[in-house]
């Protein structure tokens, strides 16, 4: 285990469960969870990773429309990204994530306070259905979605194939999908590695992608996907997508100012 590693811990084991129960009990008392939401979860998985030593730098935050909640579509790792990811997204956000994670005490309780999406992997038919109709239900009331298309953590950096599920979730629910480049997190906490090493993760937010404006779900999957692999570098892209590919140039917002973009 890492000296990152061990920091990390320390902040999700002193903080988070004093948090979560604080955040809890205020969301029951008031029916209000944005304190749970944004005080507990959110900033202490920020805190998290500067204090593991992770550095992000965040491009195309002005690619999200204030006006309409949107399903974040990431390539898929390391188990940094959710932390990662989760806090930069500005307003409330849901996220689809292994039902497991779910029976953690006090954690737990409260991913299902803030309408956290729990996936069963390789569950029935009726599961996957339940899982869409949660999912469907935190967007229509006014929260954004984090997936990862890929459905599991690539093993060497690379970006994969998709899985169609979350296709037709955007389709089913008409909410516009952002797809989302991250780089970095495949060097500081690999596939089947515990150990976390400091260094920098650029994250980038890419133009929106409208579900309507695609004739296939085929066709969908594919813009997405290709949208990510030109933002990505290219010794994470596919290895059969070309070279040539030129990602867009974006601006970018240092992670040492990035708690701004926990809105409310």
């Amino acid at each position: 285990m890492t000296f990152s590693t061990i920091k990390l811990a320390i902040v999700y084991l002193t903080l988070g469960p004093p948090a979560g129960i604080l955040g809890i009990l205020y969301s029951l008392i008031t029916g209000k969870t944005d304190i749970l939401y944004k005080s507990g979860l959110m900033r202490i998985a920020r805190l998290g990773t500067q204090a593991a030593g992770v550095r992000v730098e965040l491009r195309g935050l002005e690619n999200v429309p204030a006006d309409r909640p949107c399903i974040f579509m990431a390539n898929h790792a390391s188990n940094l990204d959710p932390p990662i990811i989760l806090p930069l997204i500005p307003g409330r956000t849901s996220i689809l994530m292994k039902s497991s994670l779910m029976r953690i005490p006090i954690l737990g309780t409260a991913m299902r306070m803030g309408k956290f999406v729990p996936i069963e992997r390789g569950g029935s038919l009726e599961g996957s259905r339940r899982s869409v109709q949660a999912a469907s239900d935190a967007i229509r009331s006014g929260l954004h979605l984090l997936v990862f298309p890929e459905g599991t953590r690539s093993p060497d950096g690379r970006l994969t194939s998709f899985k169609k599920g979350s296709f037709f979730l955007a389709e089913r629910s008409g909410a516009p999908i952002i797809p989302v480049a991250i780089a970095g997190t495949e060097r500081l906490m690999p596939k089947n590695s515990a150990g976390i090493h400091p260094g920098d993760v650029q994250v980038t937010y890419l133009p929106l992608i409208e579900p309507r404006d695609y004739p296939t779900r085929g066709a969908l999957m594919e813009a997405v996907h290709s949208a990510i692999a030109a933002a990505l570098p290219t010794d994470l892209r596919p290895i059969d997508i070309p070279e040539k590919l030129t990602p867009i140039a974006l601006p970018f917002v240092s992670g040492n100012v990035l708690s701004d973009a926990i809105a409310p």
